[in-house]
C-alpha cells in the first residue's frame, strides 16, 4: 500500500465533509484508511489521505467519469487538485 495525499479547494467544506461519494469511488480501487483534513485558515482548502494498492490505478481512476462525477458532487474544484505520494 502506498499513502497518497491530495489537497484541493472545495465550494462548500461542510458538504464535502459530509459526502459519502469519495469513499464509494475510492473503494472501487481498493483504497483504505481514508482521512480528511481541513485548513483552519482557509475554509475552502481541504485534504485527504488514502492508502492505495496501486498508484497507477489511482491516477487512471482520477481521469474516469466516475471520479469526475464524485468530485463534481462533492464540490471539488478539479483544477486545484495536487497529489503527493509517499516517498
Amino acid at each position: 500500500m502506498t499513502r497518497v495525499i491530495a489537497t484541493h479547494e472545495v465550494k462548500d467544506r461542510a458538504h464535502w465533509l459530509a459526502s459519502p461519494k469519495r469513499a464509494e469511488v475510492f473503494a472501487t480501487i481498493g483504497a483504505t484508511n481514508i482521512r480528511l483534513f481541513t485548513d483552519p485558515q482557509n475554509p475552502n482548502l481541504v485534504g485527504i489521505s488514502v492508502d492505495v494498492p496501486d498508484v497507477g490505478a489511482l491516477f487512471e481512476a482520477m481521469e474516469s467519469p466516475e471520479f469526475a462525477a464524485a468530485m463534481e458532487h462533492d464540490g471539488v474544484l478539479a483544477d486545484t487538485v495536487k497529489l503527493l505520494t509517499e516517498a
